[in-house]
C-alpha cells in the first residue's frame, strides 16, 4: 500500500541547497511537513523562503553529536514526532590518494558516514518508541564501485551502505524502515568542492542526473517503502555486471570510470 506523505514530519539534513533543497521542495509538494536542517542559518532562511515559509528549520552540524541531539530534541518538542529522516549531508573531494590530505580523508568519513550515524543514533529512539518511521540514507553508486580519485569518497559511501544494510536487518519487525539511495553524479554545487577544475563535470555532463529527478525518486521510494534504489538505470546495470564479473570487466571499468 502506498504511503501518504501528507503531514509527515520530514527532516532533511544538508537542506540548504543542491539535492537537499530539491528533496525539501518535493516532499513539501507532496504534503509533508518539512524540517530544513543545515549548519548555516542564513542559507536555511533562504531555503525556507523558497518553500514559502511553510516549514521549519533547525541548525544542525552532523559532525557534532551535541548539535545533532539538540536539533532532534528541538524538532520533537515542536512537532511531537519525526516520521521521516533523510540523511543527505555530505561532500566529496576527488583527488589521487598521494595528493589527498589526511584531513580530507578524515573529513569525508566524518561527514558522510559518521554524520549519518550520529543522526540515526539520535532520532532512532523516538521512532522505535512510536513503532514507525523511515530512515533514508543518501549513499551513492560510488558506494558500490570504486573509481580513480575516489578513495576517500567511495570509502565513505561503502561505509554508508554497510551501515544501512546491517541496520535494516536489526530493525526488521520494529516498524522502522531503512531506504538506501544510490545515485550517480547529480548536477548540484557538490562539484564546486569535489571537482574545482570542472574536468569531471565536463566529461560526465551528459550523464548527470537532475536533482529534481532524484528527489522525486526518493519520495516515491519512501511512499512505497523501498529498501534500496539505484539510479540511473544504466549505471545500476553496469554496477551489477561489475559485481558479478569483476575481473572480466575491470579493464573496461577503469577506462569508463576514470573521468575525474
Amino acid at each position: 500500500m502506498r504511503r501518504d506523505l501528507s503531514g509527515q514530519v520530514t527532516v532533511i539534513t544538508g537542506a540548504s541547497g543542491g539535492l537537499g533543497m530539491a528533496l525539501a521542495e518535493e516532499f513539501h509538494k507532496r504534503g509533508a511537513w518539512v524540517v530544513l536542517a543545515a549548519r548555516s542559518l542564513e542559507k536555511l532562511r533562504e531555503a525556507q523562503q523558497r518553500l514559502g515559509g511553510d516549514c521549519m528549520m533547525v541548525k544542525l552540524d552532523v559532525t557534532q553529536m551535541d548539535s545533532v541531539q539538540t536539533a532532534v530534541q528541538d524538532v520533537l518538542s515542536r512537532t511531537g514526532r519525526i516520521d521521516i529522516w533523510i540523511n543527505n549531508a555530505g561532500y566529496g573531494r576527488f583527488e589521487t590518494l598521494d595528493q589527498l590530505g589526511l584531513d580530507d580523508l578524515e573529513g569525508m568519513m566524518d561527514v558522510n558516514y559518521m554524520g549519518l550515524v550520529r543522526c540515526t543514533k539520535a532520532v532512532l529512539p523516538s521512532m522505535l518508541q512510536a513503532g514507525s518511521g523511515s530512515l533514508v540514507q543518501i549513499a551513492s553508486m560510488a558506494g558500490k564501485m570504486g573509481s580513480a580519485k575516489g578513495t576517500g569518497y567511495c570509502a565513505s559511501k561503502h561505509a554508508v551502505l554497510g551501515f544501512a544494510n546491517s541496520l535494516r536487518q536489526e530493525l526488521a519487525g520494529t516498524g522502522v524502515s531503512v531506504t538506501s539511495v544510490n545515485p550517480g553524479p547529480i548536477d548540484t554545487p557538490f562539484f564546486d568542492v569535489a571537482d574545482p577544475s570542472g574536468n569531471y563535470v565536463k566529461n560526465v555532463k551528459w550523464f548527470m542526473l537532475k536533482p529534481e529527478t532524484v528527489a522525486s525518486r526518493v519520495a516515491d521510494a519512501v511512499e512505497r517503502n523501498r529498501k534500496e534504489i539505484d539510479l540511473p538505470l544504466t549505471a545500476a546495470v553496469g554496477v551489477k555486471l561489475y559485481q558479478l564479473f569483476p575481473r572480466l570487466l575491470d579493464r573496461v571499468a577503469v577506462k569508463l570510470l576514470n573521468q575525474k
